[in-house]
């Protein structure tokens, strides 16, 4: 049996691929626990200075594997899952003090979508397509729908996809904000790797703090916003790549970033 999760680490690029395309890459157990430690060990890795989350074959993620639901058991236990298992997920994509892209390779449904909406740039393929999902089974939604989508489509826009649930074409994606590109299905992970790359060649440390401040702004008014900034840009000020960059800028060189 093939792995679930595969993770290749190329020149400061960690590639995360879901590995179950007989099953649209829905998430059983299994795969849940093995997502968890990779992204876990690439936000600890130094050398890791941006992720593309992908995934295997015909679709990017479903979601939830239906099949390993038991409906005999009470909800209180059936859905363990969400504070053990989804909300750490959505916490690491949308936390880790390096950029994210997903490249959304084919369909993206309920917690496969969440998972995408934490990231900082969505690739989509021609192929791809978007749905909340989760009234369709009569719940409603987690890993971190309920706040990443509004910020990215607008309050009024997000209830329509909640609620009535549509499937989204790439271009309708597009317009509606919820995907930074749309690409030929031949071009997806050759575009979200060379973004990346050239993301791990930038000053990944500033990239970190632009993440922090945008959750914060999110949830702070201006004043509290402000001082924060000034927090952040302190500690930028005394990273290497702050003073290289003065240099290489004073003497007309092009500079040089390490991520510290």
């Amino acid at each position: 049996m093939s792995e679930p999760v595969l993770v290749e680490t190329v020149d400061g690029v960690a590639t995360v691929t879901l590995n179950r395309p007989e099953t649209f890459n829905s998430l059983n157990l299994l795969a849940k626990l093995l997502l968890l430690d990779a992204l876990r060990a690439i936000a600890d890795d130094p050398e890791v200075r941006a992720v593309v989350l992908t995934g295997a074959g015909r679709g990017f993620c479903v979601g939830q594997d239906l099949a390993e639901i038991e409906p005999d058991k009470p909800a209180k236990e059936r859905f363990t899952t969400v504070a053990e298992h989804y909300a750490p997920l959505a916490r690491l994509i949308a936390e880790m003090d390096k950029p994210v892209i997903a490249a959304i390779n084919g369909p993206a449904a309920g917690a496969g979508l969440s998972l995408a909406l934490a990231a900082d740039f969505r690739i989509a393929s021609e192929k791809a397509s978007f749905t909340t999902a989760f009234t369709g089974i009569a719940l409603s939604p987690d890993t971190g729908m309920s706040w990443h989508l509004p910020r990215l489509v607008g309050a009024n826009k997000a209830v329509e996809l909640l609620m009535l649930s549509p499937t989204l074409k790439p271009d309708e994606a597009l317009e509606l904000g919820l995907i930074t590109q749309v690409v030929a299905p031949e071009e997806l992970l050759q575009t979200a790797q060379a973004l990346a790359a050239r993301l791990a060649a930038g000053p990944t440390l500033a990239y970190g703090m632009i993440r922090q401040l945008l959750r914060y702004a999110a949830d702070h008014d201006l004043a509290e916003t402000l001082a924060k900034e000034h927090e952040l840009i302190e500690q930028a000020g005394d990273s290497a790549d702050h003073l290289a960059a003065v240099d290489a800028f004073l003497n007309k060189r092009k500079p040089e970033f390490t991520g510290r």
